[in-house]
């Protein structure tokens, strides 16, 4: 086994090196299925900007993505088909123009819709895309008036207890409502014969005494604003278009991501700015720089995840020995500093103590730090900071700004310090929890800890280390694990809380590591891997995929090699499962382990393949071999 575990680690190694790029990163694809290249067409035609190859690749795309039933699914194992992708797949094919209503695999598409409800069972976001382009009867009324945007940070309810995410989307929402705005063109297609029953209730918003008590606050506060409501009106859809516009990346995007980006342009449109302002031709740009090559097909992806890949790539290749000063490696750290961030954004709000030095997730985000990309990117760097001035300057101001990200729960965040208040689950929001807040998670928190604990000269008996400890021991599941934010999903976060515990000087001995251990063991599979299903987020417990998971794999592995003095059964059976499957290429290898949003959004990064194994695999030989 010695033998074949160092073959597979330089193979994947030498796969690794050949894939970066000129600039020194990784730019492996970031997949979120086929609801953005739905979306792209969409916006094209409403637009009516021909761009007839793209928006030809882009139908290929989705073409080659259909289920036998005729469906399109999120997940392999997502039952007979998602309906939501199939509406958007449905209807980006005929406003392609290179598809005839009568097309059969079409009228198979239909025939599942009608069959799950119609388009009015659909995803929220699908229902305002689809109100957008005019194929509801009328406009689309949020729930929450864009006035809310005009409350002050002290009122109990304002727009900034909202997630980063969740504003980036909120605030063209808002907008939109407000300008009931809905434009179809000469080619829009008829989508009529999608409905069942034309509800009205567009939101599934079932009202309580809690929302009603939620919404007479913030009708309360909003009233209590001085000025003609008129003037208030119009000055809140000042803000809020100010509040995009502000938050413009270099390449035109809002955020950097996909969706916000599309409904700022749709909100700009309603505004009166013409499809030829400079603004709304740059945002396209900046869309169309998101396309990405997935097996000879183009793919719009949700955002680019370069400073990711390239963080974790960079370290993992360290961790196979490969020197600082190899030019590879030294490629990578010249393009993480040039990726860090010296500018304040929104987490300022709710960290008014923090200075600028985070990371954030794509290729060319400026404004938006997150934590996993910034102990991401020092712990790739660590090992040079002390002979080199200006990583080491990179290093301080990452480190403080980390630091400064801690909830007052001791757990950390993905973006914003403590925006996880109660009342937003009482919105009529699908997907709310996962769109709207922000609170401390296990695989957040975990890998904090295990880049303080392994990378810093911070006392195992800090506060800041005790107090995230607490948040973990506080918050493992009753059958030991811990959930993932933003993976899938137990196996996700129970890897990272494990490797965090150790480095934070928890012994394996501890309860806690015990019960992980055990659950680990329990969910293993009969050829030694292991595999998660992403129903697990929407019903937060453990649900097997019914197969084993490179990457899942990897990570129970790893888990395991940290808390193990010996190669036990498990660990062997595991390592066996690995050395049998790192190269192959099946529906497992393609299956979606990180998760955006619940429900709506899956990710399959095409960089964990290499990532996760061979990190795995080098622990297992550098601790027993």
């Amino acid at each position: 086994m010695e033998h074949q575990t160092k073959e597979a680690i330089e193979q994947i190694v030498q796969n690794l090196k050949l894939a970066q790029t000129a600039n020194g990163s990784w730019d492996y694809p970031f997949d979120t299925g086929i609801s953005t290249d739905a979306y792209m067409i969409i916006l094209l035609r409403t637009l009516q900007i021909n761009d007839e190859d793209f928006i030809l690749q882009l139908t290929e795309r989705i073409w080659s993505k259909q289920e036998a039933n005729g469906a399109w699914k999120l997940f392999y194992d997502e039952g007979s088909g998602n309906l939501s992708t199939t509406v958007e797949a449905y209807y980006s094919l005929l406003y392609s123009g290179y598809v005839n209503k009568d097309n059969n695999r079409l009228q198979a598409a239909k025939s599942f819709i009608i069959e799950n409800g119609g388009i009015e069972k659909s995803f929220i976001f699908t229902k305002i895309m689809l109100s957008l382009t005019g194929q509801y009867s009328s406009p689309f009324h949020f729930p929450l008036p864009v006035e809310m945007i005009l409350l002050p940070s002290s009122f109990p309810i304002n727009f900034y207890d909202f997630s980063v995410f969740g504003r980036a989307n909120l605030a063209p929402i808002m907008i939109l409502s407000a300008t009931k705005y809905s434009k179809k063109t000469n080619r829009s297609p008829n989508l009529s014969d999608l409905f069942v029953s034309r509800e009205d209730d567009f939101f599934k918003w079932k009202q309580t005494r809690e929302t009603k008590r939620l919404f007479s606050t913030i009708e309360q506060g909003i009233t209590s604003l001085l000025g003609l409501p008129q003037h208030i009106h119009s000055l809140a859809i000042h803000r809020a278009k100010q509040y995009m516009l502000n938050r413009i990346e270099p390449d035109g995007t809002f955020y950097s991501y996909f969706s916000s980006t599309l409904l700022m342009i749709f909100a700009l449109l309603s505004l009166g700015y013409s499809k030829k302002d400079q603004i709304i031709i740059n945002a396209i740009k900046g869309l169309k720089t998101m396309k990405c090559k997935i097996d000879d097909h183009t793919h719009v992806q949700y955002t680019t995840a370069n400073v990711w890949n390239t963080s974790l790539i960079s370290y993992v290749l360290k961790e196979a020995d490969l020197s600082s000063t190899d030019l590879i490696v030294a490629k990578a750290n010249q393009y993480l500093i040039r990726r860090q961030q010296y500018k304040y954004g929104d987490w300022l709000i709710h960290n008014p103590i923090g200075l600028p030095g985070g990371w954030g997730f794509s290729n060319i985000n400026t404004i938006n730090p997150d934590v996993d990309d910034t102990t991401a990117s020092l712990r790739a760097f660590s090992q040079i900071v002390p002979a080199n001035l200006s990583f080491r300057y990179a290093w301080d101001k990452g480190i403080q700004w980390v630091l400064s990200m801690q909830n007052d729960d001791g757990g950390w965040p993905a973006f914003e310090k403590n925006v996880d208040k109660k009342w937003l689950n009482l919105l009529p929001i699908e997907g709310g929890r996962f769109l709207l807040t922000d609170p401390s998670s296990a695989d957040l928190t975990g890998r904090t800890l295990e880049f303080l604990g392994n990378y810093t000269n911070i006392p195992k008996i800090h506060p800041v280390i005790k107090r995230g400890v607490d948040w973990l021991l506080q918050n493992q599941e009753n059958d030991g694990s811990w959930y993932g934010r933003w993976g899938i999903c137990y196996i996700y976060g129970t890897w990272a809380a494990i490797t965090g515990l150790i480095a934070s000087g928890i012994t394996p001995k501890e309860k806690a590591i015990g019960k992980a251990k055990n659950w680990l063991h329990e969910i293993q599979n009969k050829d030694g891997g292991w595999g998660e299903s992403c129903k697990s987020d929407l019903n937060e417990s453990y649900i097997p995929l019914g197969a084993s998971n490179l990457t899942q794999t990897a990570w129970a592995l790893d888990s395991l090699i940290m808390i193990s003095d010996k190669p036990t059964p498990e660990i062997q059976a595991g390592i066996t499962y690995l050395l049998k499957s790192y190269d192959k290429k099946d529906w497992t290898t393609n299956y979606p382990v990180g998760q955006g949003m619940g429900g709506g959004l899956y990710i399959h990064y095409h960089s964990y393949q290499f990532i996760f194994p061979l990190l795995a695999l080098i622990h297992y030989r550098k601790k027993y071999e």
